[in-house]
């Protein structure tokens, strides 16, 4: 009972200066300002002998290692005829085995090992992946660069891969996002670029493994790759290692040219294309400009405000959250490195009112042109840029890893250092010229993909004539033949 008697005022106290410590409304609480300083990657760069650069991080919070190999090629390096030649190549010096283990042996080892290894090629880079304990690093990291140096193309690994690709091939056509994705790039950046260079039936049975190796025999190179490690291990070691590792394998040290910088967008105007579907999809924009380009800051608090934050953007907040036509609806923006960058709106709703939902979608581009952001979405989006900006290297994996890309695509080396400074410097004036500037509606291009006799016939409640708002400039597509991608 003394005890019990102790503790009452005790905890009346506590009580009491707890309730003082809380405001009685979380809009009154306050927030020490956050003190971070972004890590350089000066400090975790290093040049092997072989002209190999390696991010290098220690991190023993786990005792396993991670390695990530990015490798200067890409499928705009493919031969003509030979789409797909790039993403075979990749995924298959995994699959296909090594010069001293079968397809299956690899898969046995590594899963001896507890490895975890992958490798792929995209549009415009190559990866490797290692995942591995501390204790058995040796022993990976031998398995790990034969694979990548010695692919064995086993050749029932690739017959077996081409199959697939030919049965997803005729899938093409199936989903209204996958109809949606090809053609919204090909009006972006044309169909002579080369990310729109797609594999055919015809194409991928032309690829045989004399292709693979000659592509990969090409490119793999160590002064073409770029390595981020971090995990259990010492700086010094495991440089050592590295340099072990890659020592015998010969670089020619080759100039690979960057992907191509030009693009060939469609014509403004609207786009549709006819699929059986009860709910359409839209898209709304235009090219944009490069990630150096000095608006770049500008244009990310814009798009934000406009439809990047969820919740908090107009567009989601006006298209769901206000008229339930739509679960997802909002605006992206990418700021090209190689090419010029694209401006993105986009929703799906149910057919009769997909028309008026993209009209109040070209309305709100139009309110962000003609108006100014309010003091509070300024505010809301800038702190919210800089508050999340130390989630960049919240990791030591993803650190290195952030920096490898930046030496891949040559990014400014002051990006990261001046990023607030420069978020922090806009203002409602930059956001709104910026929209004027870029936002241009002569410009936009638009594409529609559903049932177009439906979408036509609209929301009675809500008529709007689509085509009016891009001045009558409506092409109808075809869909494409999934196995030539020809219309």
């Amino acid at each position: 009972m003394k005890r019990l008697a102790l503790a009452v005022p005790i905890l009346a106290a506590a009580t009491h200066v707890f309730a003082q410590a809380v405001p009685p409304h979380p809009d009154q609480l306050k927030f020490q300002p956050i003190t971070y300083q972004p890590p350089r990657a000066a400090d975790h760069r290093v040049v092997l002998k072989n002209g190999m650069v390696v991010f290098i991080a220690e991190d023993p919070t786990l005792p396993l290692v991670n390695l990530a190999v990015t490798v200067r090629t890409g499928s705009y390096l493919e031969p003509e005829g030979k789409e797909g030649l790039a993403a075979f190549t990749g995924a298959q010096i995994r699959r296909g085995g090594t010069r001293s283990l079968s397809a299956e042996e690899l898969d046995e080892k590594l899963d001896f090992l507890a490895a975890q290894a992958g490798t792929s090629i995209g549009d415009t880079a190559g990866t490797a992946t290692l995942n591995c304990l501390a204790d058995n690093l040796d022993q990976s990291l031998a398995v790990f660069v034969e694979m990548l140096r010695f692919p064995r193309f086993q050749e029932d690994r690739l017959a077996l891969a081409k199959e697939q690709t030919l049965q997803e091939m005729k899938k093409r056509n199936d989903d209204t996002g996958d109809i949606e994705r090809y053609e919204w790039n090909a009006l972006l950046s044309g169909e002579k670029h080369y990310s729109n260079r797609w594999s055919t039936e015809a194409s991928v049975t032309s690829i045989t493994r004399d292709d693979m190796a000659a592509f990969h025999r090409k490119y793999f190179q160590p002064a073409g790759m770029i390595v981020a490690v971090a995990g259990s291990f010492k700086r010094a070691d495991m440089l050592r290692k590295l340099e072990s590792a890659f020592s015998s394998w010969p670089s020619t040290r080759m100039i690979v040219p960057p992907p191509p910088g030009e693009i060939f967008p469609a014509a403004p105007g609207l786009y549709r294309m006819q699929k059986e579907v009860n709910q359409g999809r839209v898209s709304i924009g235009l090219p944009l400009v490069k990630r150096d380009h000095p608006d770049a800051y500008a244009l990310e608090v814009m798009n934000e405000v406009l439809g990047g934050s969820g919740f908090t953007s107009r567009i989601t907040r006006t298209v769901r959250s206000n008229e339930g036509l739509a679960y997802s609806a909002g605006s992206a923006m990418s700021l090209g490195v190689w090419a010029p960058g694209r401006f993105r709106a986009s929703l799906q709703s149910k057919s009769r009112t997909v028309s008026y939902a993209a009209q109040l979608v070209i309305e709100e581009i139009a309110k962000m042109r003609e108006g100014t952001v309010t003091d509070e979405e300024l505010r809301t989006i800038k702190e919210n840029l800089i508050a999340t900006f130390p989630s960049q290297f919240a990791s030591k994996a993803q650190t290195v890893s952030v920096f490898a890309s930046d030496e891949y695509t040559r990014r400014d080396p002051t990006y990261w250092q001046t990023y607030r400074d420069r978020i922090r410097a806009v203002t409602a004036a930059d956001v709104q010229r910026v929209a004027r500037e870029h936002l241009v509606p002569a410009k936009m291009i638009g594409l529609i993909v559903g049932d177009l006799k439906e979408i036509g016939a609209g929301d009675p409640k809500h008529p709007v004539d689509l085509a009016g708002i891009f001045a009558g400039k409506v092409t109808d597509l075809p869909l494409r033949d999934p196995m030539t991608m020809k219309r």
